[in-house]
């Protein structure tokens, strides 16, 4: 599932496109996703010119003038990608790369389930095979008050996410740090692929309670956070499956992990087999969780 530096990348993509174009046509291709669709949804979208985006944890939210967002989440097996239409003029130039599709050829997607087109020939698609992604329009006003956005924690890019916010957030928790961190009430936007390598920024087990987190250990953990985050918003996210850019392109931090599905390898810190056994790889809550046991306490 993409995790906040996949859906910033994808909306940053989207923003460059879209922001301040009319959608001059959307259409759905079936009746909703892990939902139903809006009723009148491409009639909605139609018309509409769109003010800009806004990300909230793993969500999307494309602000339209007629006062409503557009709020989307990618699932598990979803991508949006930006291409010129059939329509547009053969020398209409946009975005560096925005024209094609992941397989550089332009045409759509067998799994496109929402299109909307701008009037000037841009082609948005959301294409997801599995259907886990989820589209809705809520009131710009109240977009924080929509049942999935509702008690989110902080976002952890913003300057508010300081220690004590954290250390406040883990205080008393019986769970493993890593559960906690995966929970969206105390930090928005966190998935196992960040959390573990957070956690190996900042010298953590994902096994210690996370009640034995606050005060010094929030101290390390909370500027490797933001760390590993805007590393990987900087190299375009990762690409594990189905996840690419807006423009189509692979996000490549997936070549910059540290410990993330690399058991049995060294990490930045060890020399790895033979003279240690390496990252390993355990199971928490039924998910894959990957550290150094050797620097991680």
């Amino acid at each position: 599932m993409p995790e906040l530096p996949e859906v910033e990348t994808v909306m940053r993509g989207l923003s460059a496109v879209l922001t301040g174009r009319t959608l001059a046509r959307a259409e759905t291709r079936r009746a909703g996703l892990r939902w139903p669709f809006p009723p009148g949804l491409a009639e909605r979208l139609t018309g509409a010119r769109v003010e800009g985006f806004r990300r909230r944890g793993k969500y999307m939210l494309m602000r339209l003038d007629s006062g409503s967002s557009l709020l989307v989440h990618l699932g598990m097996s979803g991508r949006m990608v930006a291409r010129l239409s059939e329509s547009a003029p053969a020398e209409r130039l946009g975005p560096q790369g925005a024209a094609s599709d992941a397989r550089g050829n332009g045409s759509p997607d067998a799994h496109e389930h929402l299109v909307m087109e701008t009037e000037d020939g841009w082609r948005v698609g959301f294409c997801d095979p599995r259907r886990f992604g989820v589209v809705d329009l809520v009131p710009t006003e109240a977009e924080d008050a929509h049942r999935l956005l509702a008690g989110m924690g902080p976002e952890p890019l913003e300057d508010s996410f300081t220690p004590a916010v954290l250390s406040a957030a883990l205080a008393g928790k019986g769970t493993p740090i890593k559960a906690a961190l995966l929970d969206q009430k105390v930090v928005a936007g966190l998935g196992n692929i960040y959390v573990a390598e957070a956690l190996f920024r900042a010298g953590i087990s994902p096994r210690r309670l996370a009640s034995t987190v606050p005060g010094a250990r929030a101290a390390r953990l909370v500027p490797a956070i933001k760390a590993v985050l805007r590393d990987s918003i900087e190299a375009g996210g990762s690409s594990l499956r189905d996840y690419v850019r807006a423009d189509g392109e692979l996000g490549f931090f997936q070549d910059r992990f540290s410990v993330y599905d690399r058991a049995g390898q060294a990490c930045p810190n060890c020399p790895g087999p033979p003279k240690c056994p390496g990252v390993a790889r355990i199971v928490q809550a039924g998910r894959s969780t990957f550290f150094c046991p050797r620097t991680q306490r």
